[in-house]
């Protein structure tokens, strides 16, 4: 098993080094550097520039070095400093709007997972032990449509009917009197009150896919000659289903497991705009609206990241659930 693990990660370390290497073309495609965004943002407060100033500036972005100097310098900064550059757009440092919106972006990932898998997999299961029972033609029914309809459309929908009905203003993740208040314990239960409509929504983009999976793949398992002689052993309905057809079914489940905290870091944004997220997504869109490459190459860099680390949790994660996969992959079957 550690063999196994060391494999995998020897083979996230290229991957990373090329994402961020697009990462950094990305940051010097546009024209301008931050050298004349910095000169000209001093210039319109009424600074003015000499030219031993600019000469500095230069000198401490390292725009004087060739373009593989250049990037070292970034790559180091972001390493040893988390220092990604200055994002033009929000008028800091692109590490601090990260930080400040990166904690709310993972509980929203963490908890649409866990709604995601804890709804899905057993109205999966489900479905497939009735198959062609009325329980499974609404299920499927119900998947298709999940299936059609954003989930944007779907809160766009709901936020109407909250304040026209009810009025109720659901999006957002406080109520505007806690919008600027220093942390506290009413405005830790305002959070609560608010994350349950993001989740949901969030995660009902995964249901009906997950669904559809896990039905089709139990439907393959059950078939197979195993589960009849598990049968025939004596051992309860339960025990067949989850023992032996259930564990083998997930394996796709958990291979999906690389793309959810990359979808959800980038993929969910207009959803986050429709609700007026203050996470990674929308300043992601602001970012690339505004042609601020360094935000952009930071997010892109740090999908980068969060995939290649998904990837190894998701083979990691189908190691533990089947042993065939390690065994094959250390002996390279």
């Amino acid at each position: 098993m550690l063999a196994y693990i060391i494999q995998r990660i020897l083979r996230a370390i290229p991957q990373l080094l090329l994402i961020s290497i697009l990462a950094f073309i990305i940051i010097q495609l546009p024209p301008g550097d931050i050298v004349t965004y910095q000169i000209q943002r001093l210039q319109s407060s009424g600074v003015q520039v000499s030219q031993a100033q600019a000469d500095a500036l230069i000198r401490q972005y390292g725009m004087d070095k060739p373009m593989y100097m250049r990037y070292l310098l970034w790559i180091s900064k972001v390493v040893t400093k988390f220092d990604f550059g200055y994002s033009y757009t929000f008028e800091k440092p692109v590490a601090q709007v990260i930080m400040e919106r990166m904690g709310y972006t993972f509980v929203l990932a963490l908890a649409s997972a866990i709604f995601t898998y804890i709804v899905a997999i057993p109205i999966g299961v489900f479905a497939a032990v009735r198959q062609y029972s009325i329980a499974d033609y609404v299920i499927t029914f119900f998947t298709f449509v999940g299936l059609a309809v954003p989930a944007f459309f779907l809160a766009m929908i709901i936020m109407y009917i909250a304040l026209t009905k009810f009025g109720i203003r659901a999006g957002g993740l406080f109520s505007p009197e806690y919008m600027v208040q220093p942390w506290s314990w009413g405005k830790f239960v305002d959070l609560l009150a608010h994350l349950w409509f993001p989740i949901i929504l969030l995660g009902l983009g995964g249901v009906a896919g997950t669904i559809r999976t896990m039905r089709a793949m139990m439907l393959d398992e059950l078939r197979k000659q195993y589960v009849t002689v598990a049968r025939a052993k004596g051992l309860s309905e339960f025990q067949v289903i989850v023992r032996y057809p259930m564990r083998l079914a997930i394996n796709p489940i958990i291979s999906g497991l690389m793309w959810l905290l990359p979808w959800l870091f980038s993929g969910g944004t207009i959803l986050e705009i429709v609700l007026n997220l203050t996470t990674a997504g929308p300043a992601l869109y602001a970012s690339l609206r505004q042609q601020d490459m360094y935000m952009a190459g930071a997010y892109i860099l740090i999908i980068g990241v969060l995939t290649a680390i998904s990837a190894l949790f998701s083979d990691i994660l189908l190691a533990v659930s089947d042993p065939r996969i390690r065994f094959g992959g250390v002996e390279g079957v």
